[in-house]
């Protein structure tokens, strides 16, 4: 008896291990609304990989989940996914709906479309990237200034799967 006790309890002790290691590099996330579309669609489920962000800064063209100031109906902050088109140091520039970072025009065949709306111009400020949705004519995205260059510490994460739906289950690009 006393032997089949001590088996649950190093069970249970090792499944806690696993748990904790598990959510603290890996998180799941669900895709809510249309701004990544066509790459994500609403009510996609994705695993998200806070690993890379731990040895290195996001890259352009990762699609990543940061904590916004924005608020959802019941006054929390929301999380928000987008692709990350320049990073600290760039001049990004959007002028004739299309989209030039540090001059050279971006191949984007990701996009919703061809077109992205607005006119700017910015430096990246440091610790910062600059974020834009897949479906530009749909996104609230660093172009918006209430979300504006993304700090680096909000970031949660780098979308590593989708989980759901199950006829899409793979790495995301």
């Amino acid at each position: 008896m006393r032997k089949e006790i001590l088996e649950w309890v190093k069970t249970i002790i090792i499944s806690v291990v696993i748990a904790m290691v598990i959510t603290t590099f890996i998180r799941p996330t669900l895709v809510k609304g249309y701004s990544m579309y066509p790459t994500l669609n609403e009510y996609d489920y994705l695993i998200i990989n806070k690993i890379p962000y731990m040895m290195h800064e996001p890259e352009r063209g990762d699609i990543v989940v940061f904590k916004s100031h924005l608020q959802t109906a019941e006054g929390k902050e929301k999380d928000l996914i987008k692709r990350v088109i320049a990073v600290a140091g760039d001049k990004i520039k959007i002028t004739d709906g299309e989209v030039f970072v540090n001059d050279k025009k971006l191949d984007e065949p990701y996009i919703n479309g061809d077109y992205t709306p607005g006119e700017m111009e910015l430096k990246v400020p440091e610790g910062t990237i600059f974020c834009m949705g897949d479906n530009r004519q749909n996104s609230l995205d660093s172009r918006d200034e209430r979300v504006g260059p993304v700090k680096i510490n909000t970031v949660r994460g780098k979308v590593l799967v989708r989980l759901y739906p199950f006829t899409k289950i793979g790495k995301v690009q």
